[in-house]
């Protein structure tokens, strides 16, 4: 029998326990993606990406690496960078900032629906519902969220200052919906924000 503690692997044979080699951790990984026109052209600053990456920085004690990437609105791009960052570089997480709107070469959602097996409408219908607490038109954001495999995709908008309401709104319940998924297992800083996992869920101290 395995059992997992830390770096390292332990034979239990009975009541014996000798000390394997030492595994390297999985690694967590989060993508982040910025979807922009002008800014994938050097047009433009990207703030967005930024923004979501200190907001992440803030949030969670778990260890972990961004893969970001700046890209332009073309659908087919949208959905290919997506797929790489969830079969390829294994992000257990995938949060996009831009083209979540009405205008014609915004298509973020259609490109996250089109990769995604499950779509999760309580994660869109809660950012809506708490960033028209700020401006009426939030209710223009087609923005959604859903699961590929093992990783959780969140459509954010392109404002900084949107993009930390709209994850401090959904963000206690990712980390349990990535472990419904079996990805991996994030912890944040509750002084800064508090998951929700049932009892049953939480790994043992």
């Amino acid at each position: 029998m395995l059992i997992f503690k830390e770096n390292t692997v332990l034979y239990a044979d009975n009541d014996k326990e000798i000390q394997g080699a030492v595994m390297e951790k999985c690694e967590t990984k989060i993508g982040f993606i910025t979807v922009s026109d002008r800014a994938s052209r050097g047009e433009y600053e990207d703030l967005g990406g930024p923004a979501m990456q200190a907001w992440m920085t803030k949030a969670l004690k778990s260890d972990w690496t961004a893969v970001a990437s700046v890209i332009a609105d073309e659908q087919s791009l949208i959905e290919q960078t997506l797929i790489e960052m969830a079969d390829v570089e294994g992000c257990s997480l995938i949060v996009t900032t831009g083209g979540t709107g009405p205008a014609k070469r915004d298509v973020t959602p259609e490109a996250t629906a089109t990769v995604c097996d499950k779509i999760l409408d309580g994660f869109a219908e809660q950012m809506r519902s708490v960033s028209l607490q700020y401006v009426p038109t939030a209710i223009l954001s087609r923005q959604i969220a859903g699961t590929r495999g093992s990783t959780l995709i969140i459509n954010l908008p392109g404002k900084p200052s949107a993009i930390g309401e709209c994850l401090e709104a959904v963000f206690p319940a990712v980390p349990y919906c990535i472990d419904l998924i079996e990805g991996a297992y994030l912890e944040t800083n509750d002084s800064f924000i508090i998951a929700f996992r049932p009892k049953h869920a939480m790994k043992q101290s």
